[in-house]
């Protein structure tokens, strides 16, 4: 007996069968029980998951001899022809080589003809959207008033190319993308019956890359097991077929929201030198990111499609960054994602998407400018831990925390180490030399330790000031680059105090009258003036 790839062998039998599409087979189970059958049916939905299998089960309970029963016996003469696709009764057509208003006529005179052997004649066209506009118009009668012995059943992956005339004459049923959790299940099935050895890793990657098609991973099981026999792991899948393992994906994520372009620019030229395949990592750094933005939304949405670990690692990153921010990120590497179809050399691309994100991470947008600005104006506090839209960031202390009560300038005052002035200064030498980060480092200076707490102080007259300049994103770079320097996890803490002089202050330190012109070297002028073209008048 010749060899049968697993995507027949374990084509779905019955409605039961059916993964990931229970709200078809619902539907239809329940059409069938009831006699509440149309004449004409529409499938919907992207290749591989199981439109033409559909079709074929609604055709063996219509035609099975104990039906119509919502289960085909399978064994009976009828249900072995309609899965084997040689029966008289359900003729399978496809629409793009049978596409000529003489094939349309042809199949208008034979639906006259009564059944041969079963209870209704069944047209299965698949890829209706192939048609013609004139074979459409065609069969336009004689889909809407068939003979009481013929139904229609169309397939299509495309259902704005079919005419509205059409749709209209049709009940349409939409398949979706099974999620991945629910293929790597069936994968592990397969597994089983076929006695092979996948890891959970395995299956999972798989069905990662099969992007929602049950047809795709299965030729996938198939092909890794003539490649490497009754045992297959993730490396197996990722070698064979060039992808990255989620792991990898997550942290390349993680560099870029915490501003590490060293070590993100790293992990992608050692995923490039181990032959991955730069598309597939764009459009897999995309996915995660869209999934971090539904988690942010609801958490729960992604249980189907995510194992445990990440969305471990997606509460984590949901910390990072807010959904203007995300948002924006997804933005720019779908553009980079564009660029790079056409582009030679594609890790080039993917290198200025990764730096040019985690650049804008670092800056201001313009809503923030004015909000700052106006909240300095109003001389009103920025609120610690919220953004715009009202949504909580990462649960950070806020600048001048009341919480941080009358103990801290004592115990500051004893952690005031030589120690932290080196990592402070080492710190500093990281930051660029421009940008809000760079005027922040310099309106304070570290006062001391306090457990994992790193102390910066200020004066109490700027402390609308650092307030302002104090964003979430800031901090986090602060505690990126505190850890890069001293191989410890810290907290910045915003401590006004008396008599604390900044290593570089706004501009003049004592309140005296100051200048135009030293007023318009004061840093933040200086980029409020930039950014909006401004001018200053005495």
């Amino acid at each position: 007996m010749s060899y049968e790839v697993f995507a027949r062998k374990y084509r779905p039998q019955t409605f039961d069968d059916l993964v990931g599409q229970t709200h078809v087979s619902r539907t239809l189970k329940n059409a069938v029980a009831q006699n509440r059958l149309a004449h004409a049916y529409l499938f919907v939905g992207p290749r591989g998951i199981g439109k033409t299998s559909t079709a074929r089960i609604l055709a063996k309970s219509l035609n099975c001899v104990k039906g119509p029963t919502v289960t085909p016996c399978g064994e009976c003469d009828n249900c072995r022809e309609i899965a084997a696709g040689n029966s008289l009764d359900v003729i399978e057509i496809d629409g793009a080589s049978n596409n000529s208003v003489e094939d349309v006529r042809q199949l208008r005179e034979n639906v006259r003809y009564a059944p041969a052997n079963g209870r209704y004649k069944i047209y299965l066209i698949d890829e209706v959207h192939m048609l013609s506009s004139a074979a459409f118009n065609a069969l336009l009668k004689t889909l809407e008033e068939p003979p009481p012995h013929v139904k229609f059943i169309f397939a299509t992956t495309e259902p704005d190319k079919v005419l509205p005339t059409i749709l209209s004459r049709c009940q349409r049923f939409d398949l979706h993308r099974i999620p991945a959790n629910l293929i790597a299940q069936h994968l592990q099935f397969i597994a089983g019956k076929e006695k092979i050895t996948l890891d959970p890793a395995a299956a999972h990657a798989i069905a990662r890359g099969a992007e929602g098609g049950l047809r795709d991973a299965e030729s996938m099981l198939d092909q890794l097991v003539a490649f490497c026999g009754e045992k297959i792991s993730e490396s197996d899948v990722l070698n064979v077929f060039g992808f990255t393992s989620e792991q990898t994906v997550v942290d390349l994520t993680g560099r870029i929201l915490r501003g590490e372009t060293p070590a993100a620019v790293d992990l992608l030229h050692q995923q490039s030198e181990a032959g991955k395949d730069m598309m597939r990592l764009m459009s897999d750094l995309i996915a995660y990111l869209r999934d971090l933005l539904v988690f942010k939304a609801m958490p729960d949405a992604l249980q189907e499609d995510v194992d445990s670990d990440v969305q471990k690692s997606l509460a984590a990153h949901a910390e990072l960054i807010t959904n203007d921010r995300l948002l924006e990120l997804i933005d720019q590497f779908a553009a980079a994602e564009a660029r790079m179809k056409w582009a030679p050399n594609k890790k080039l691309h993917f290198e200025v998407a990764i730096i040019r994100a985690i650049q804008s991470l670092g800056q201001a947008t313009l809503d923030e400018v004015i909000e700052k600005l106006s909240e300095l104006r109003d001389g009103k506090a920025v609120a610690a831990g919220a953004d715009r839209s009202g949504e909580k960031s990462a649960p950070r202390t806020g600048v001048n925390d009341p919480g941080y009560k009358s103990d801290t300038p004592r115990v500051a005052e004893k952690a005031a180490t030589v120690d932290s002035e080196k990592i402070w200064e080492r710190v500093v030498a990281k930051i660029p030399t421009k940008g809000f980060l760079r005027t922040l480092s310099e309106s304070v200076r570290p006062i001391g330790i306090d457990g994992r707490n790193f102390l910066l102080g200020h004066s109490p007259e700027d402390k609308s000031k650092i307030e302002a300049l104090a964003s979430a994103n800031n901090r986090r770079q602060l505690e990126t680059l505190l850890r890069e320097v001293s191989e410890r996890d810290w907290s910045v803490k915003f401590v006004a105090k008396e008599g604390i002089l900044p290593q570089k202050a706004f501009g003049a330190i004592s309140g005296e009258a100051k200048s135009t012109e030293s007023f318009k070297d004061e840093p933040l002028i200086r980029e409020a003036i930039e950014l909006f073209k401004a001018e200053i008048r005495s």
